[in-house]
């Protein structure tokens, strides 16, 4: 897959977010700047309160930055609601699936039902149309038996895997995944970090991927960016060149692996 073409799919521009709290105003991103190729799987990683939630919020438009720019390119699907609902978001049509920390399952809803809600916004012909990949997707899941059980029934993995599922189907050429495998098992989180990159493959995807796991960042990526803690900046950018099937066992996955940990755990990301 070449991930290189003229337009950025991503762009952030001097980006600037603040906040108000009990002691006044505080600074969560300090002039970030990040591009994204379309088709690139890109990794953020950085120390907890850095910004990395907040960067992702203001790309769905669920915050507004105070400077800088952060803009997402190319239409939405024909026949695409404003925003994906794995993370609804204002401010016009945005090509996205946003799957956020909680997981947003609508209770009142059964988890066949939840997966293919944004199919069903843009056309009962559309979620018909989705129904075959979803079956086989539930089944990869392993979330067959429940499809018609309710959020309140599934466990806190399950509902993470039906979210992940969700934002899958919603058919858009960007995914937006803050943390998606944070409360999985090992086992379990391997195996969909395995189908995430047969998705993101298959469909050329555009992927920008929020993790406090240094080591999936480097088995999933095509290039990590590490965050300064809060205020967060771009302290770095690792290219990640190793083919993916080697990576597990590749003596530079764990040279590279080492570099960025010594990053995040050095005076600069830490001041």
């Amino acid at each position: 897959m070449n991930a290189v073409q003229s337009v950025a799919a991503i762009e952030v521009d001097g980006l600037r977010k603040s906040f108000l709290g009990p002691q006044g105003r505080y600074r969560v991103l300090d002039g970030v700047a990040l591009s994204i190729a379309p088709g690139e799987f890109v990794s953020l990683l950085g120390p907890s309160g850095g910004g990395k939630s907040t960067l992702l919020n203001i790309l769905a438009g669920l915050d507004v930055p105070d400077a800088g720019q952060a803009r997402i390119q190319g239409p939405p699907p024909a026949g695409a609601p404003p925003a994906a609902p794995a993370g609804a978001a204002a401010g016009g049509p945005r090509p996205i699936a946003y799957m956020q920390q909680k997981d947003l399952l609508l209770p009142w809803r059964s988890l066949w039902d939840n997966i293919l809600l944004g199919p069903e916004l843009r056309s009962r012909a559309e979620r018909r149309r989705r129904e075959d990949e979803a079956r086989a997707l539930l089944r990869e899941f392993r979330l067959e038996a429940f499809a018609q059980a309710y959020p309140a029934q599934l466990s806190g993995g399950m509902r993470q895997r039906a979210a992940l599922l969700r934002t899958l189907l919603c058919g858009q050429p960007i995914l937006l995944l803050d943390e998606p495998f944070g409360a999985l098992d090992a086992i379990t989180r391997g195996r969909l970090q395995k189908l995430l990159l047969r998705v993101w493959r298959q469909y050329r995807k555009t992927v920008l991927l929020v993790t406090h796991d240094v080591e999936e960042a480097v088995l999933l990526s095509q290039r990590v960016v590490v965050l300064s803690a809060m205020p967060g900046r771009v302290l770095a950018e690792f290219g990640v060149a190793i083919p993916h099937e080697a990576r597990a066992e590749s003596p530079e996955t764990l040279r590279l692996r080492a570099r960025i940990l010594k990053m995040l755990e050095g005076p600069d990301a830490a001041a």
